[in-house]
């Protein structure tokens, strides 16, 4: 089986100005002369970390990483003033060219996976393939099916601390709500909205639980972006069309893809993952067997690793 290969340091950093609001955070590693991969992160709000140049052969890729607007190492912190999806899918070009690459291929889990289908509607011509994890397509029964009724019956548990801060009256909305207090003027209650917000998406993560993910997810600094930016996307349908992505499928059908998809994903549903597949000829699912949500599952590991060799075997074939 696959294991994540070892960490390693970024050869070169920037911070690249894409508004006068916001300034990424860009990193690269790797082989600089390598098959450029673009890094995208999940959310929106989650940020990068070491873990995000894991999935991947150094000598094989040139490893690009940021922090998406208002998260992770860029700035502002927690901004949602220009902050939504047309701009990050121009952010994505914008990086394509500052870093002189001509196609990307692009990686990328749950909102991430959302975002590189997004972006390779919008510039098919400058993706070379696409690995995909948890399929997530942002449209209004995958946001219910998190904050309305469907997670909720597996965990009742964790959901019970995600509501029980709410008025009953209230608990018809909790994404509305969540999402004024934690755009409100009060720090204590926008804090502990924050670390309840990203605790029940921590809880859903993983087939198994872990204190690791939670104390990970729920860290104040990484809990306020995520919380925030995730509300501030979702209240407003992600900025999209309901069925934006599957529309627009034929734009992308022939771009190379993987999708690896656990089976018990509580977070993004399975069948987010197969309605993508049926439109998309050129890609191939892989389901995991044994794993959730979370990209450091063992067997979504093995098959996304899995993936990233085959893509690059697939493009050297191409040359």
């Amino acid at each position: 089986m696959n294991v994540l290969y070892p960490e390693i340091k970024p050869y070169k950093r920037h911070q690249l100005k894409v508004s006068d609001q916001h300034t990424l955070y860009l990193d690269q590693a790797g082989n600089p002369h390598g098959v450029p991969l673009l890094f995208l992160h999940g959310g929106p709000g989650a940020g990068c970390n070491a873990s995000s140049r894991r999935f991947y052969d150094p000598a094989v890729y040139r490893i690009i990483t940021f922090d998406q607007r208002g998260c992770g190492r860029s700035t502002p912190h927690g901004s949602l003033e220009e902050n939504c999806t047309q701009e990050l899918i121009e952010d994505i070009e914008t990086i394509r060219t500052y870093l002189n690459v001509d196609k990307f291929v692009l990686f990328g889990g749950s909102w991430g996976s959302t975002l590189a289908l997004l972006y390779a509607q919008a510039y098919p011509v400058n993706v070379s393939a696409l690995v995909l994890r948890g399929i997530f397509l942002c449209r209004q029964i995958d946001l219910d099916w998190l904050y309305r009724f469907g997670a909720n019956q597996v965990f009742p548990d964790h959901w019970e601390e995600l509501v029980k801060q709410v008025p009953e009256a209230e608990r018809g909305d909790i994404l509305g709500v969540y999402h004024r207090r934690l755009t409100g003027d009060d720090e204590v209650a926008r804090m502990a909205a924050a670390r309840t917000w990203a605790a029940w998406e921590a809880s859903c993560s993983k087939l198994r639980p872990s204190a690791e993910a939670l104390a990970k997810f729920t860290k104040p600094h990484n809990a306020l972006a995520l919380s925030r930016i995730e509300t501030h996307y979702f209240v407003n349908g992600g900025f999209l069309g309901d069925n934006q992505i599957l529309d627009n499928m034929a734009k992308i059908r022939d771009i190379p893809g993987r999708i690896i998809h656990g089976r018990y994903d509580m977070v993004c549903p399975l069948s987010n993952a197969l309605d993508l597949h049926r439109l998309w000829p050129a890609s191939e699912l892989h389901i995991v067997r044994d794993a959730g949500h979370s990209a450091s599952e063992p067997g979504t590991v093995d098959a996304l690793i899995r993936a990233t060799e085959e893509i690059a075997k697939s493009l050297a074939g191409q040359e």
